[in-house]
């Protein structure tokens, strides 16, 4: 950002005033022209990021700055993306009907919210609520230039962004971790050290919000959980992620939120096939001995017990959801569009899916 001297500071709501950084962020600025763009909202919205976008070209804006949560940093990643696509609507590139352009606007972000690890990986998610879609989107382009993680800017989050936070990064590991035996020792132990570690930090951070050490550690688990170290050369699943985001689209609930509803269903309809990793799951990171059968149950169970004693409901009766109209509704939404079967084995069919989420009623 040294040479760019027009900066579109993107940011969400009321947090950044609140914590200190957006008049850090002004001072350090001042002998630059900074566009202030507030209003990305929680599943960052396509319209919204439109109107930034709009302003971005209007303004000829050399550089985005994203500041706050993964929604801000997902947001700023699309606009970096679409600024130099030609053509009316770039939503299309999500859609895969129209090749992303050959160059994106440069972007860095101050990430104030950890949990989803954008800061440090390449993906984006966004939202289109009038078409009720929400869309994953990878490219190589799309690393940050710089990514800034201060401790103290998290001080000021709610128990319940924290406990959300604590979800993600945690399902972040889970779905890289529970496939099948991958003979990559390495990659077990790195996933089971986060995992460890953020079980181990999570009631802790809850009971002492303004602890930098804990904050700091919640940071750096966030970071790496997204960071795309545990995928290299592994099998991955991610049908937990894709079934939330469908979720997310039709009620607006928390990304991680939907991630606490969906895992255990997934694990319970695959389990067969992920037994042996649930297993050592059950063993390595919560310290349970056993048979393999009961061993993975314990783990489905666990998991859920961990995520509730967050204050993160695992059921759909747990938030006044009708888990068979929720069904009926994701059904109805992927019955519209080309579908692909999920998971690691490309097991978990339409049918699965509605499976999945009734179990979990």
């Amino acid at each position: 950002m040294k040479n760019e001297k027009k900066i579109l500071l993107l940011c969400g709501k009321e947090s950044i005033k609140k914590n200190g950084v957006l008049e850090q962020i002004r001072k350090a600025l001042q002998d630059k022209e900074v566009i202030e763009f507030f209003g990305i909202e929680q599943n960052p919205d396509i319209e919204t990021c439109m109107k930034a976008l709009e302003i971005a070209r209007k303004e000829n804006i050399e550089f985005i700055l994203a500041a706050g949560g993964g929604s801000v940093i997902d947001a700023a990643k699309y606009i970096a993306l679409a600024f130099y696509y030609e053509k009316k609507d770039p939503w299309q590139i999500l859609l895969k009907n129209e090749t992303e352009p050959n160059r994106v606007l440069p972007f860095g972000c101050i990430q104030t919210v950890p949990g989803s690890g954008t800061e440090f990986n390449n993906a984006f998610v966004l939202s289109n609520r009038s078409k009720k879609l929400k869309i994953s989107f990878y490219s190589h382009k799309l690393y940050p230039r710089f990514s800034v993680l201060d401790p103290e800017t998290t001080f000021t989050l709610s128990q319940k962004q924290t406990a959300f936070g604590i979800v993600d990064m945690f399902v972040h590991v889970l779905e890289q971790y529970i496939t099948w035996p991958r003979k990559a020792p390495l990659q077990d132990r790195l996933g089971e050290a986060l995992l460890v570690t953020i079980k181990e930090i999570a009631h802790d951070l809850l009971a002492n919000p303004n602890d930098y050490e804990l904050r700091a550690t919640s940071m750096w688990c966030a970071a790496q959980a997204a960071s795309g170290q545990l995928s290299r050369g592994v099998p991955t699943d991610w049908a937990t992620h894709f079934i939330g985001h469908e979720i997310t689209a039709l009620y607006d609930l928390t990304h991680a939120q939907t991630l606490a509803l969906i895992l255990g269903g997934v694990w319970e309809w695959n389990f067969e096939y992920k037994k042996k990793m649930l297993a050592q799951y059950a063993n390595r990171v919560w310290g349970m001995v056993g048979d393999e059968d009961l061993l993975a149950k314990m783990a489905i169970i666990e998991t859920d017990n961990f995520f509730e004693s967050l204050g993160v409901p695992t059921r759909f009766s747990s938030l006044s959801l009708d888990a068979k109209k929720v069904a009926a509704d994701v059904i109805s939404n992927l019955s519209k569009r080309e579908f692909t079967p999920l998971g690691e084995n490309r097991s978990i069919n339409i049918n699965a899916i509605k499976e999945i989420i009734l179990s979990r009623s």
